[in-house]
């Protein structure tokens, strides 16, 4: 079977050259404004389970916006990576994958197989056991992870890709 067209290119964010800011609205104490920011952040991945740390990268755009406390979602287009937390370190960045292999075998027979023969049913079970976004709470300018707690991108697909992680922040600002 032949595979259809890929889908169109979602629009890209405006007001910058990855950045959109959307109208305000003033209340809080002491005027404080609410804002709604978006910029998308891009991620050259390998594949094949690979976890890819970015809560430097939040915390940087966070502070780049002087925005003190709120949420920001971090969001990944597609539908054979995740968004989730986990402890960064070497165990769990070759147990984590290993668990996801018991979960949906790369192996395995999948008619999405079958119907694409693009041998990545395993990394569409994948993403979707996971899920492709995270909500994270910030205040004081930094995110309320726990200690030993990351953001990370993991990219489930059969081969390497370059996504566009969006986030996205809503909260207020200092300035």
């Amino acid at each position: 079977m032949q595979r259809g067209p890929d889908p169109p290119e979602p629009p890209q964010p405006t007001g910058g050259a990855n950045r959109q800011q959307q109208p305000s609205a003033r209340g809080g104490q002491g005027g404080q404004t609410l804002k709604v920011i978006t910029e998308s952040l891009p991620v050259a991945t390998d594949g094949r389970g690979q976890m890819i740390d970015l809560t430097s990268e939040i915390g940087r755009i966070i502070s780049k916006h002087k925005m003190t406390s709120g949420t920001v979602t971090i969001f990944v287009p597609g539908s054979t990576a995740s968004i989730t937390t986990i402890e960064f370190e070497p165990g769990l960045k070759k147990d984590f994958p290993e668990a996801m292999e018991r979960i949906a075998p790369s192996g395995a027979r999948y008619h999405h197989d079958d119907t694409w023969h693009d041998g990545n049913g395993h990394s569409h079970i994948r993403s979707a056991v996971v899920g492709p976004s995270l909500t994270v709470p910030f205040a004081q300018g930094r995110l309320l992870t726990g200690t030993w707690q990351q953001v990370v991108l993991v990219d489930w697909d059969n081969r390497g890709r370059r996504r566009e992680v969006i986030v996205q922040l809503m909260g207020v600002s200092s300035g």
